[in-house]
């Protein structure tokens, strides 16, 4: 199993969104494990033996809620004292309380290090009581909070509850993803109660609503906490985190990274191509871009610099290939299980979706670092891993769960038990390996993990159910979408440029997961009204939500990437741009043309396969045009080329193949020229 050491775990925390936990403890230590480790087994028992929908989702933030104010710091003490001393916050290497962990699973699960434990504060443990209070109490009288909440006739015990249980939740998303996305929260709440005292002449006005309606929104249905981004934390995402645990456990990370080094010995672009193969792998455990990008940046990067790769395009290529983790089936990140429940569709079908962006994604990768071993002159380095081919026949099984899930749920079962059944695949082929195999502490440690590792995402998605269900109550979400049309001048064009640069720009401030959710419900209407499918919509939003984290002047991914190098930030952030420029242009095409619906496997098969292979095509000039080896004018002509064969209607794209040929010509008589021999 892999650990990251203390100053990886520091470089995660630091460039994580979601902030460091607390290092637990002796009994406390525990007790969160087998609290941990239940909500898990109550989660796997639920997929063969349902709950109604409310009480699940209820029961699963019962017990979630609670942890996250025993896991997770306040911040504050240390912050009053800082400012009573006028003495700056701790560094990562300085330590103190701020000394930061990877996250709760390494704090809790993995207590190795060499930090001392830290305990609850009396608020921490008063704040899990009440949180567990006000998520029991409807739980004993489940039928009679429904038809109260219904009729807006809530006691004003419920109302109590219901605004108890919003502040918890902005304190539980501000300790474990910070402020920005509690501000939101604050601003939506603000918004639903006075917005009566807005202009009576502005599109997002509305008659206010007062608390009683508020909560009753929030509280007592599937509108708000208990919606949809809470029902994919408490089964989607809890399953898929306990099956990233048990591979994680069985030695499956290991595997990855020395098949990812055999598969590539040879050429000068192998180790390159291997940090990428090893991101993708890695993304099947790990789930999160900048943890990948460390945990794989520890290994790859002295081989990287062997090879002679300079600090930024080592990190560059760090941190594209970290997100693609997110980008990537069969897992994809928690917003992908999102669109399945918003389009109503199979997790298979947003599998599907995501498919060729992702194929076209590492294209450009490979390609791009095809033209930089070229250009900074690198060179393989041995590396003492065994062949692949024994590798294969050796461990090669810890590929079957993965297929397994694929297969299953196109034999018609559904996620949900697929990766439960992969699951006790991978435990049982976890005694194949006897350094890896599935004890009962580690099975122990595994599920405990899986819930540890759930908590900040599940705040995250109940806090986000403030912001979906004053939308909805509030009517908001068609105002703005009337706005954003506006603004683009009915303009799909304009309004899809638009939508990206607000997703990112939101993406700066809060996680994906959340980015996600908010654009969805603001930004998905204003492109279905202007004829955008639900799929193209979402699948756009979802790529540009998980490419704020490449994207600058934040980049965390990036910026971890340039931690573990030592290279400049910037710079960083700007090769990482490079090697994932298709994945910032290619969702426009399945928005923007009538034949990018085929991109995302929509369509009879020979229009798929022709407009890949065009969009592969256009990513290859891509490459070229943000390469180095070629000269001005070609890169001109290669950039032109791409985006008209990104158009992907015939006229346009034998356009960009008369121009990418005159740039092929072009580049070749310069090399020519400059090589007589």
């Amino acid at each position: 199993m892999t650990e990251l050491s203390d100053r990886e775990a520091e470089l995660v925390s630091a460039h994580e969104q979601e902030r460091p936990a607390r290092q637990l403890g002796g009994a406390l230590r525990l007790g969160v494990w087998i609290v941990g480790g239940l909500l898990s087994a109550y989660s796997l028992v639920v997929v063969f033996r349902p709950v109604e929908a409310l009480q699940h989702r209820m029961t699963f933030l019962a017990v979630a809620l609670p942890l996250v104010f025993l896991c997770y710091r306040s911040g504050m003490s240390s912050l009053v004292r800082r400012r009573l001393r006028r003495e700056p916050a701790p560094t990562p290497e300085a330590g103190g309380e701020d000394d930061p962990l990877a996250g709760v699973s390494r704090a809790v699960a993995h207590p190795k290090g060499t930090r001392s434990a830290e305990r609850p504060t009396v608020a921490d443990w008063l704040l899990a009581a009440a949180a567990l209070a006000v998520l029991v109490y409807p739980l004993f009288d489940m039928e009679g909070i429904r038809v109260r909440g219904s009729g807006s006739a809530l006691t004003d015990l419920d109302i109590v509850a219901g605004l108890v249980l919003t502040v918890l939740l902005l304190e539980a998303v501000r300790r474990t993803v910070g402020w920005s996305l509690t501000i939101i929260c604050i601003l939506f709440l603000i918004y639903a109660y006075y917005g009566a005292y807005l202009p009576i002449d502005w599109t997002i006005g509305h008659r206010g609503f007062d608390l009683g309606q508020i909560v009753s929104q929030l509280y007592t249905g599937t509108e708000g906490f208990f919606g949809v981004p809470m029902q994919v934390a408490a089964s989607y995402i809890i399953l898929f985190t306990i099956y990233g645990a048990v591979l994680d456990y069985s030695g499956a990370s290991r595997f990855f990274i020395d098949l990812s080094f055999a598969a590539f010995r040879k050429s000068r672009a192998a180790p390159g191509r291997t940090v990428t193969t090893a991101g993708f792998l890695l993304g099947t455990v790990s789930g999160s871009g900048v943890a990948t990008t460390v945990s794989l940046g520890s290994v790859a990067w002295p081989v990287l610099r062997r090879a002679g790769y300079p600090r930024e395009p080592a990190g560059g290529i760090l941190a594209a290939g970290g997100i693609g983790a997110i980008l990537s089936p069969p897992t994809l990140g928690a917003a992908a299980f999102i669109i399945a429940e918003y389009i109503q569709v199979s997790y298979l079908e947003v599998l599907l979706y995501a498919t060729i962006p992702t194929l076209l994604y590492y294209l450009g990768i490979f390609l791009a670092i095809e033209i930089d071993s070229r250009r900074f002159g690198t060179h393989a380095v041995p590396v003492d891993a065994p062949k692949a081919g024994r590798l294969l026949l050796r461990f090669g099984y810890h590929f079957s769960s993965l297929i397994l899930i694929i297969v299953l749920m196109a034999l018609d079962r559904s996620a949900f038990q697929a990766v439960v059944i992969a699951t006790a695949v991978a435990f049982a082929l976890s005694f194949l390996d006897p350094r890896h195999r599935m004890t009962p502490k580690h099975v122990g440690q595994a599920l405990a993990k899986g819930t540890l590792e759930v908590l900040p995402v599940t705040a995250v998605c109940a806090a986000a159910g403030i912001i979906v269900g004053a939308i909805t109550l509030t009517g908001l979400g068609q105002s703005l979408a009337d706005i954003i049309v506006d603004m683009g001048a009915g303009s799909l064009v304009l309004t899809t440029a638009l939508s990206a640069i607000a997703v990112m720009v939101l993406g700066l401030a809060v996680p994906v997961t959340a980015s996600f959710i908010i654009a969805a419900v603001i930004i998905g209407p204003a492109m279905f009204k202007l004829g955008v499918t639900k799929p193209e919509a979402y699948m756009f939003i979802f790529y540009y939500a998980v490419l704020s984290e490449v994207s600058p002047p934040t980049a965390l991914s990036s910026v971890a990437a340039a931690a573990i190098t030592g290279g400049n930030t910037y710079k960083t952030m700007m090769m990482t741009w490079r090697y994932t420029l298709p994945a910032f242009l290619v969702p426009f095409a399945f928005v923007l043309t009538p034949n990018g619906q085929a991109l995302l496997g929509q369509g009879p098969i020979g229009t798929v396969l022709l407009m890949t292979a065009v969009s592969a095509v256009a990513v290859a000039a891509l490459a070229m045009a943000t390469g180095g080896l070629s000269g001005p004018a070609e890169r001109v002509l290669a950039a032109v080329a791409a985006v008209l064969l990104l158009f992907l209607e015939p006229v346009p794209i034998v356009a960009g193949l008369a121009v990418l040929a005159v740039a092929a010509a072009v580049h070749l008589v310069r090399r020519r020229r400059r090589d007589p021999a």
